[in-house]
């Protein structure tokens, strides 16, 4: 699940004009958590990229909707693929209580191609935080102490850090409240975080480069 803040970054749109096109047009809804915050599905994300692809060929936002609606109507899943920055990707920082899904996680975001740093504990995944400016932090929320939901405050701070909150049990309502751009309920499926840091990364993998070259 996205939150409409990470959805509005991958698109490069107002969260506004998205609250304006789900008040309006009604097709692609986002669900509602117990604390009133939007909740985005990928199959949702993949709708407005959709839309807004149509919209920058010239199409207006009430036809683009309405093309929308007649591919769904027709059975079909629209797919307007976002862009995938390979060069000068930022670090994924893993935060995992678990050295096994640690592990596994991290197998699979390498064979992607990414830069992967891992901690254990919430004293190490600050100094990696501090040190190594990751683009993308995954983030297990039961880490002991509850540190994992202090740690989404802390990380999210920073406008150049999109946070991926993962736990056992159905947190995305307070992850999203606390500044996370995505959840995903484990067990974690290596396609679902694939999947995600790939959309989250749309945009935000030049913003890493040019952090660094500031610093």
């Amino acid at each position: 699940m996205y939150s409409i803040g990470a959805v509005a970054r991958m698109l490069d749109m107002p969260t506004s004009t998205l609250r304006a096109w789900e008040e309006r047009y009604a097709i692609t809804t986002p669900t509602r958590s117990p604390g009133s915050q939007r909740l985005y599905s990928r199959t949702q994300v993949e709708q407005l990229r959709y839309i807004k692809a149509q919209i920058d060929s010239g199409v207006s936002a009430a036809d683009a909707h309405r093309m929308l609606s007649d591919e769904l109507r027709a059975g079909h899943l629209p797919h307007a693929t976002g862009e995938d920055s390979a060069e000068g990707r930022p670090l994924i920082l893993i935060v995992e209580k678990d050295p096994y899904a640690a592990g596994l996680a991290e197998y699979f975001l390498r064979t992607e191609g990414w830069e992967v740093a891992t901690a254990f504990d919430a004293t190490q995944a600050t100094l990696h935080f501090q040190e190594r400016s990751p683009g993308i932090v995954v983030l297990d929320l039961l880490m002991s102490g509850g540190a994992g939901f202090r740690l989404v405050t802390e990380f999210s701070i920073d406008p150049n850090v999109q946070v991926i909150a993962i736990s056992s049990i159905n947190s995305a309502d307070e992850a999203m409240r606390l500044g996370a751009a995505a959840f995903i309920q484990k067990p974690l499926e290596p396609l679902a975080l694939v999947s995600t840091v790939r959309d989250l990364l749309g945009r935000s993998a030049l913003v890493g480069v040019k952090r660094k070259v500031r610093g």
